[in-house]
């Protein structure tokens, strides 16, 4: 039978190159930050990371990591709870929830494993999930494995969502799911009207902070501290794998009685192994960081604030933003690749995104700030997008 569904493989991916939808991946021989070194030998500035701190390669988490390799092993080779516990993944669970003023936290291997974990033990056939339109796929994935009802309401309008808790009415629970920051626009979700209209219409919320926590607000707490809502949402998702030193896990940190459902029969929890010691001493280690200063955050601002000033007044069209993501619309597909491809060639590193990870026709490059950049980047990085913006007919 191969033989034939290769020929149905093949077609397929041909139909996707000749979209022009193909992506490609490119290899880094260095470590993660402002600048990275790919196995072509080339030296670039990387404006297409996670890595909005510019914890990737911190000299302090590293130690940590290596210190934790010397104590604890290399891995658990077992799930959490069978012996796959240790004492540094329930201090990094304690200060997760201390760091975002919540009452308990349940880490996973992924963000994407805690948004598919979290739907299908708390809520049944009686409930409700009313979820962004642009939430992550790992929401919609999750989502999919629960039996709730389901309702979407466009991105962040809440007159739309008011509609759809009325609809609502009639399940006996109703949670209403949204990312902080929105990955692939920027924009921030308007939790101080989501939290009025879930307390007009009795819902609970849940906020995937993965692009916002580190991020968003003062001192990096993420949406619930920029709108003042500390310790009152219900349920925050968040990850290991951006701000917070860009390595790999996720967490659900919330109301202790979630969590500790969650431990008893969230399956990605219970069937998957516990993230290694040496990333959970280096998750400890960015938090005491995070809490004893707000240098890195007031770093990143002022860089996504200067950055996307300036391609405004160089003419880009740019979605609204307050977080570190600054999506410069293209429209087209192709384009956006060939943008991308020619400011590698300027030493800027970026990505063209383009259908299925946005909608058709919604293609662009999605620059990430960091605290890693120095003006002398954003300078160089400005001046590479206004050449090629020119030079393709974007500007004039």
């Amino acid at each position: 039978m191969y033989k034939n569904y290769k020929e149905h493989l093949d077609k397929s991916l041909n139909e996707i190159r000749e979209a022009g939808l193909y992506k490609k991946e490119r290899i880094i021989i260095s470590p993660q930050g402002a600048e990275i070194e790919l196995n072509t030998g080339q030296k670039v500035l990387n404006f297409c990371a996670n890595n909005y701190l510019g914890l990737s390669n911190n000299k302090s988490l590293v130690e940590a990591a290596k210190s934790a390799l010397d104590d604890h092993g290399y891995g658990m080779s077992s799930v959490r709870f069978i012996c796959g516990t240790t004492d540094l993944h329930k201090e990094l669970e304690k200060k997760i929830a201390e760091f975002f003023g919540t009452e308990d936290t349940i880490l996973y291997a992924a963000c994407f494993d805690a948004n598919g974990g979290v739907f299908e033990p708390l809520l049944g056939e009686e409930d409700t999930i009313i979820s962004d339109s642009l939430n992550h796929a790992s929401i919609i994935d999750g989502v999919r494995l629960c039996k709730a009802q389901r309702y979407r309401y466009q991105n962040a309008d809440m007159a739309d969502l008011e509609e759809q808790l009325k609809l609502a009415q009639n399940q006996r629970f109703r949670l209403i799911v949204t990312d902080g920051v929105f990955s692939m626009d920027g924009n921030v979700a308007p939790l101080d009207k989501i939290y009025e209209l879930a307390n007009r219409y009795d819902a609970m919320i849940m906020v995937d902070e993965s692009h916002s926590a580190g991020v968003v607000g003062n001192t990096g707490r993420g949406v619930t501290e920029l709108y003042d809502l500390k310790g009152k949402i219900e349920i925050i998702t968040g990850t290991l794998g951006k701000s917070f030193g860009g390595a790999i896990g996720g967490f659900t940190t919330g109301k202790k009685e979630i969590i500790e459902l969650l431990r008893q029969r969230s399956r990605p929890y219970l069937f998957s192994n516990s993230i290694p010691p040496l990333v959970a001493a280096a998750g400890i280690k960015m938090v005491e960081m995070m809490t004893e200063t707000n240098t890195l955050q007031d770093k990143l601002h002022w860089n996504a604030e200067y950055f996307i000033a300036g391609m405004k007044k160089a003419g880009f069209d740019i979605k609204p933003t307050k977080s570190a993501i600054c999506a410069v619309m293209l429209y087209d597909a192709k384009l956006s690749q060939d943008f991308a491809a020619k400011l590698l060639n300027e030493g800027i590193y970026v990505i063209g995104f383009y259908y299925p990870v946005v909608p058709k026709g919604q293609a662009r490059i999605r620059v990430q700030l960091s605290a890693a950049h120095e003006k002398e980047h954003l300078d160089k990085a400005l001046k590479a997008f206004e050449k090629i913006g020119k030079e393709l007919g974007v500007l004039k």
